[in-house]
């Protein structure tokens, strides 16, 4: 197994990270419209998007066409987008995001925290949903300057009409105190692991049989 880690940046590097890209959107689609058809109850998908690719002129209109063959909408995917696209001042990135805005799609800020966003960022662009990096989450309960950084991302978000994300939720006394500080969503090894689509489906219709229960 070759971690995102070293073939993310390698595919950069390389030039071919918008061609993983795109395979990457058209698979996420497929599958969602397949869970779909097969009556799973799949909110939306989360897909990654590279830097990169929004220097494509064209990626806006790509992302619409991979959804339309799929007969999806832009409400079933999520955009994660990094630090470096919003601080990205090239038109043609401007231009891909607003287009993307006022196709309905969301745009969700990844890794927030750890890299060098200004807060005008967040006011100027449409990003809909900030997502708490892992390095804060697994230092709540042990570090006081972790716990007052976290309170103050959740605050601005609130006030700014947005949804955060916990990313690397992995103890229980995380959990908690995220949830007793406003911050429902989380994502972590507590709640699920990296699976395989089959697996997915199993694990849903686990969590279904035991609510209905």
């Amino acid at each position: 197994m070759v971690p995102p880690s070293q073939f993310i940046a390698i595919a950069e590097e390389a030039g071919l990270i918008h061609t993983l890209t795109l395979w990457l959107l058209d698979e996420a689609c497929r599958q969602l419209a397949a869970w779909r058809a097969a009556g799973h109850p799949v909110p939306c998908v989360a897909i990654n998007l590279s830097g990169r690719s929004f220097h494509q002129p064209g990626l806006a209109q790509e992302i619409a066409d991979a959804l339309k063959q799929h007969g999806l909408r832009p409400g079933d995917v999520l955009l994660e987008i990094t630090e470096s696209v919003m601080m990205d001042a090239r038109p043609v990135t401007l231009a891909n995001i607003d287009t993307l805005h006022r196709q309905g799609f969301k745009l969700s800020l990844d890794d927030f925290g750890t890299g060098y966003s200004s807060l005008s960022y967040l006011h100027r662009l449409p990003i809909s949903e900030l997502k708490l990096d892992m390095a804060f989450v697994q230092d709540l309960t042990t570090s006081a300057t972790a716990r007052a950084l976290t309170v103050s991302v959740l605050s601005i978000a609130h006030s700014l009409g947005m949804v955060v994300v916990a990313e690397g939720v992995e103890t229980v006394g995380q959990q908690q105190w995220l949830q007793a500080h406003g911050c429902p969503v989380m994502q972590g090894y507590l709640f699920g692991k990296p699976l395989p689509p089959e697996d997915i489906e199993a694990w849903l219709g686990a969590r279904s049989a035991a609510h209905n229960h």
